[in-house]
């Protein structure tokens, strides 16, 4: 439930990376032993770590779908994709600060380099990573599987009293009652409609698999580049420096990354997300008021939202729930009516 449009399209073209990326990586290790080549050597086991990162990108979309009607995950199983993206963006963080290492050693206390033979791999390097690039570019404004997706909840008038904490987004603060009120739930998805926004429809694990490959494929280029102005003028020192300069940009990716993937796990809406003013706007129309609201991220392209609200003469759940559907990426409503104080 909650899953992406493109959540099997992903994941079949994870499983497709890791696929060439471990071939890649077999080939370069057993090539570098039998011709005695440590940069072929190296870059196979250096393959290895970004294999391992873009697995656990393979397995969260595995295990969601697997998970998708385990009724223990309350609101789903969408969030398993920034879980996965959240540890991948740290393990980027790790190679970052290991490249910036490694290049500051060498600065420090250059080693000599066979050019031709380290040229030969950075571009093998770069095709690869190049291809993969490709499969794992998220184009998601051009593909859209449709899954079913439907989660309807139906509670009687129940008595109780009742607070709410900060699921995300509060419209009128924390408020608490003790008196009847209704509860209905729904989930909708229109499949006619494309996503609010880039951000709102982002796949978080599959960014998480193309910037892993992206930074070797950096890391590739910048290699030739220094490694070619090596051979013309004998710089050393540039193949470190420039190294430092990758680590960098790597790392500004991985803060990137774990601080939007974080966002979603915290609940955080990015600060212009327009949904929340646009559910106010919907049902304070016609008079009635909203004391509480909530809304956060439930998945790639799927919002939730909880409403509380008072009016002086209420409709049954259902009728705000109507009002609220052709609203973009809102998957599941709960509404709270109440009889607005005269």
């Amino acid at each position: 439930m909650f899953l992406g449009d493109d959540h099997e399209r992903n994941a079949r073209r994870t499983w497709i990376v890791i696929a060439i990326t471990a071939t890649m990586m077999v080939l370069e290790i057993i090539a570098g032993s039998l011709f005695g080549s440590m940069a072929l050597t190296a870059d196979g086991w250096h393959m290895a770590t970004h294999a391992g990162a873009i697995l656990i990108a393979a397995l969260a979309y595995h295990y969601a779908r697997r998970n998708v009607g385990n009724p223990d995950f309350t609101f789903g199983t969408g969030k398993f994709g920034d879980l996965a993206a959240f540890a991948s963006a740290i393990i980027l963080g790790i190679v970052a600060l290991l490249i910036g290492w490694e290049s500051l050693m060498r600065l420090r206390a250059p080693v000599s380099i066979d050019f031709n033979e380290a040229i030969l791999v950075a571009v093998l390097g770069l095709a690869v990573n190049l291809v993969c690039a490709w499969l794992l570019k998220d184009d998601h404004g051009h593909h859209h599987g449709h899954g079913s997706q439907a989660h309807h909840h139906g509670h009687g008038t129940n008595p109780h009293h009742h607070g709410h904490g900060s699921p995300t987004h509060h419209a009128a603060g924390t408020h608490s009652h003790d008196h009847d009120h209704e509860h209905d739930h729904d989930a909708r998805h229109d499949h006619a409609n494309h996503s609010r926004d880039d951000h709102a429809g982002r796949d978080q694990n599959l960014r998480a698999a193309y910037l892993h490959v992206l930074a070797d494929a950096l890391t590739s280029v910048l290699a030739i580049a220094a490694l070619v102005a090596g051979t013309i003028y004998g710089w050393l020192w540039l193949d470190p420096v420039i190294g430092m300069v990758g680590a960098l940009v790597i790392a500004h990716w991985s803060i990137g990354l774990i601080r939007d993937s974080g966002a979603v796990l915290l609940d955080r809406l990015p600060s212009g997300d327009p949904l929340s003013g646009e559910i106010r706007d919907i049902l304070e129309k016609d008079g009635a008021e909203i004391a509480d609201l909530h809304v956060w991220q439930l998945g790639p392209g799927h919002h939730g939202a909880i409403v509380s609200l008072n009016d002086a003469a209420p409709r049954a759940p259902s009728y705000y729930r109507e009002r609220l559907a052709p609203l973009k990426n809102l998957s599941h409503v709960t509404v709270e009516v109440e009889l607005k104080s005269a």
